[in-house]
């Protein structure tokens, strides 16, 4: 690995660690943030249901539309985001290295998602 290359997650629990594993292996990320952002929606504690992921791969050079890539992070974690699998929300930010260094070059970064707005009820409260 180069020092230019970040792996983060939030050292979370294990769909946190899944995730990782497969976008690594997928992917081989030049640069990689799995962000649990449960927290900021109406899910009982320590919860792994919502989550942005920041991928950054030379493997998306063939994948010239963002819909591309998105198709391809969530054909990966299929298993997470199936209709019965452990992942409600997936926010994905997935570029190619160029195009990643030009974003940083610009002072632009990826902030964390909006709050929670109250959603369709569907999950348990918050204890």
């Amino acid at each position: 690995m180069s020092s230019a290359t970040r792996f983060s997650s939030d050292g979370g629990g294990p769909v946190s660690e899944a995730i990782t594993t497969k976008l690594q292996q997928a992917f081989s990320p030049t640069h990689l943030e799995v962000r649990n952002e449960s927290h900021m929606h109406n899910v009982p504690q320590n919860s792994e249901t919502h989550f942005k992921v920041i991928v950054i791969s030379d493997k998306f050079k063939d994948a010239k539309t963002p819909i591309k890539r998105h198709r391809l992070i969530n054909e990966t974690l299929r298993e997470e985001v199936a209709a019965d699998g452990p992942v409600h929300a997936l926010s994905i930010v997935a570029m190619t290295p160029d195009k990643w260094k030009a974003k940083l070059d610009q002072g632009e970064s990826v902030g964390p998602s909006p709050n929670c707005r109250g959603g369709d009820g569907s999950l348990p409260p918050k204890h």
